[in-house]
């Protein structure tokens, strides 16, 4: 079993599974750095690509990974000021970990979706 318990704060803190895993196995972290796997996008056409995504929420993520060093960001002065995200050499390999799992995800959705169904049922 992988070493992931952790009784004090200090522990927490200095567990590498916690700290990485924190910042990517969110709702939209994954959906981000697959919507620029295929090359630099700007903030306007990321936000459509994801679809469901505020501004906020997409600004404040696209933060956190720029911060943990999966993209960059990159700003052309313009006229007009161009804003562009682009998947770092580390964020490509976040890309290549999270795709079995993406695609783990869409072969078991249909259990998934039975399974939650069945339960549901005996619960409600």
């Amino acid at each position: 079993m992988l070493q992931i318990t952790a009784t004090t704060d200090e522990e927490q803190a200095l567990c590498p599974i916690r700290n990485v895993l924190a910042n990517v196995n969110g709702k939209w972290q994954p959906l981000i750095v697959f919507a620029l796997e295929d090359g630099p996008q700007r903030f306007s056409t990321l936000r459509r690509t994801v679809g469901d995504i505020t501004q906020r929420v997409l600004t404040e993520n696209l933060r956190s990974l720029e911060r943990d060093g999966y993209l960059t960001r990159t700003v052309n002065p313009g006229p007009p000021v161009e804003v562009s995200y682009e998947l770092s050499k580390l964020g490509r390999t976040l890309v290549a970990a999270l795709k079995p799992l993406a695609a783990w995800a869409e072969r078991s959705y249909p259990a998934v979706k039975k399974a939650r169904i069945e339960y549901d049922q005996r619960t409600t």
